[in-house]
């Protein structure tokens, strides 16, 4: 029989690569959610019983709540809670740490990453603007093996609550600007939800404070070459009125800090 050659595009050839050799789902055993509040004392409790219903299944959990020194009554509501009680949920673990001064959510985190022993990290706040019910799809790119890192992203054609124009439009021209400055296109990098695996975080040194976290930590996944999805979250956001505490000033900040762990840190 004569030898039959058969030409395959790259297009082709990278579609039945994909197919004989697909990512391998990774072995992890262990999610910590990190929970930074602050004065969050209408929402704290009825959060954690979302954050603890939700199936996150293989995976054993942790929830690492972290106060930064709440002054509206949170502190003591969380230091009365009966958690063995009120969230007896076998497989979940939840550790309560208290900061001696207000010192910004990046500050909060990098406290409870301190404590957090498991293969992925996942950022929850604390008010109910995202819905834990979102875990499923966020942590499946990850587990999968496709994703270092997944992004939640509050713009999408799905249901979600109309946001106000101008912080709309504040937001997606710094998510341009992020994205012109890392080679990125993400939609929504100021989004809450974002997902780790650990051994990715150990190798990125944090050091915000405040919000401006959120930037700092895309710059670095960026510089790092990981592999980043997004995935479509609910989002019930909140007015000033209703407990909103990120600012314009967080917003100034945030396009500095751009800048600096882009080029200069």
């Amino acid at each position: 029989m004569p030898l039959q050659i058969q030409l395959v595009t790259s297009r082709e050839s990278r579609s039945l690569a994909s197919e004989v050799i697909p990512p391998q789902p990774l072995v992890l055993t262990r999610l910590s959610i990190i929970v930074p509040v602050y004065n969050e004392r209408a929402t704290v409790l009825t959060l954690l019983e979302c954050v603890i219903r939700q199936d996150v299944s293989p995976l054993a959990r942790e929830v690492i709540i972290v106060d930064d020194c709440s002054t509206d009554g949170t502190r003591e509501i969380l230091k009365e809670a009966d958690f063995t009680r009120r969230f007896d949920t076998p497989g979940t673990s939840i550790k309560l740490i208290f900061q001696e001064r207000n010192c910004g959510k990046g500050a909060a985190v990098r406290t409870a990453l301190a404590q957090a022993t498991g293969d992925i990290v996942l950022m929850q706040d604390a008010d109910l603007e995202y819905d834990p019910a979102d875990y499923p799809a966020l942590l499946r790119p990850v587990l999968d093996g496709y994703a270092d890192a997944v992004f939640g992203n509050r713009f999408h054609t799905g249901s979600h609550r109309v946001p106000r124009f101008y912080r709309y439009t504040l937001n997606r021209v710094f998510s341009l600007l992020c994205n012109l400055l890392t080679n990125l296109a993400l939609h929504d990098v100021t989004a809450c939800y974002k997902v780790f695996r650990r051994d990715l975080l150990d190798r990125i040194q944090i050091r915000s404070n405040r919000f401006s976290f959120e930037t700092e930590i895309t710059v670095k996944l960026a510089r790092a070459g990981a592999r980043i999805y997004e995935v479509p979250i609910a989002y019930h956001g909140r007015t000033y009125a209703e407990g909103k505490k990120i600012s314009w000033s967080d917003g100034i900040v945030a396009v500095w800090h751009l800048f600096r762990y882009r080029f200069w840190s």
